[in-house]
């Protein structure tokens, strides 16, 4: 057993579309394999770890002795977002997707959230974050309407210029709107998506906050609490759920924010578990089916694996995984119904070939059979790499 364990989730780093991904309008999509076939990939260390023993990637060979425990992981539950691949990690499978609105948001839900925050909306309609707010930034600095979007996963986003409307204010219109998301219409997060500039020039500030539908009780956090084992989240993982179980949280901003985090919660976690979420590889690159910005982030990633390699002592295990795939090589703009990889690194742990699990949940079980107890889903791995 590990007195302490770190799991990385690689924010959409997808390794290959599910047999399912066709219903999704994934077919061939294949974040990481892609991405190697159209631009070569230095990522010597993710390759001693065991990422080319997962499947064949164009420039990253198999691993005669990969110093990792290998193999993917399948999404059990449907869907292919955020919230979805996190809560699954954590041991809930979802009966259905969280709702979707490809029309926009039906007047059921904005003429009461327009009532509740006194002025009228833009946009309502499914866009991409950047060219919403080059279409109407204008529009909004001009009647000071905020802007209201979705995408093809189940989000409910309000972007507004900082000057016009104020952070705080933006974040009690997110709060209202996830009252409001209830029911039939229970998105999985309402997203605060603030930004500054002038016309031509608008750009997105850092200060993005989720505000997630909270988790059933009994998932991975919750049990760990009860059992009074410290959790430390990196990232985005406090948004996901809503807070809950965690002892420490470190918000970030960026992915090497979230790298240096991440060394900082390990000194503040000598025993127990963190959960990190490295959110660039999506927010930044995948949305905006930026290649070459991928590829180098991975490789920024890639360079940084030895330092969290010397962090760890011989009864720590780190576990990198994705929550979800988001291809910048295809012509979509969204996540991606794909496999992830799993890698599992400790200096006593043993460099077992973990196949193809059956769910994200396996991580989250492996990491509750570690502390002495048990969620809902998943099967654990331990055996196989103690």
């Amino acid at each position: 057993m590990w007195r302490r364990i770190a799991v990385v989730v690689l924010d959409s780093v997808g390794v290959g579309e599910m047999p399912d991904a066709g219903a999704y309008g994934d077919a061939g999509s294949d974040t990481l394999g892609n991405l190697a076939r159209r631009r070569p990939l230095r990522l010597p260390n993710l390759a001693r770890w065991g990422l080319g023993n997962l499947k064949s990637l164009p420039g990253i060979a198999p691993a005669p002795r990969p110093l990792a425990a290998f193999g993917r992981c399948a999404l059990a539950s449907p869907g292919k977002d955020t919230t979805t691949g996190h809560w699954e990690m954590a041991g809930i499978h979802l009966d259905r997707p969280f709702p979707l609105y490809p029309q926009g948001f039906p007047q059921e839900i904005i003429e009461p959230f327009e009532q509740a925050i006194g002025r009228g909306v833009l946009g309502n309609k499914p866009a991409s974050g950047t060219e919403i707010i080059r279409e109407l930034g204008e529009e909004h600095l001009r009647t000071g309407r905020p802007i209201v979007y979705t995408s093809a996963d189940s989000v409910f986003q309000i972007a507004a210029h900082e000057e016009v409307i104020p952070v705080p204010e933006l974040y009690r219109m997110c709060e209202i709107a996830r009252g409001l998301l209830t029911g039939p219409h229970q998105v999985g997060r309402v997203i605060a998506r603030p930004f500054v500039g002038s016309a031509g020039r608008f750009v997105r500030t850092a200060n993005r906050h989720d505000y997630a539908v909270p988790p059933p009780r009994g998932m991975l956090l919750d049990r760990l609490a009860e059992r009074g084992v410290p959790v430390t989240g990196v990232g985005k993982i406090a948004d996901v759920f809503s807070g809950r179980g965690l002892t420490l949280s470190f918000p970030t901003k960026n992915n090497a924010e979230g790298m240096a985090r991440t060394l900082e919660a390990l000194d503040r976690t000598p025993h127990g578990f963190v959960w990190v979420n490295l959110v660039d590889f999506d927010q930044l690159y995948g949305h905006r089916n930026d290649v070459e910005g991928y590829a180098q982030a991975l490789e920024e990633f890639d360079a940084w694996l030895p330092v969290l390699e010397a962090r760890l002592g011989p009864e720590d295990l780190a576990i990198l995984t994705a929550d979800h795939g988001c291809d910048p090589t295809t012509p979509s703009t969204d996540h991606s119904r794909e496999y992830t990889p799993l890698l599992a690194y400790g200096p006593n742990a043993r460099a077992a070939d973990l196949d193809t699990r059956d769910s994200l949940a396996d991580i989250g079980q492996t990491v509750a059979r570690n502390f002495q107890t048990e969620i809902a889903k998943g099967t654990s791995f331990l055996p196989e790499i103690l």
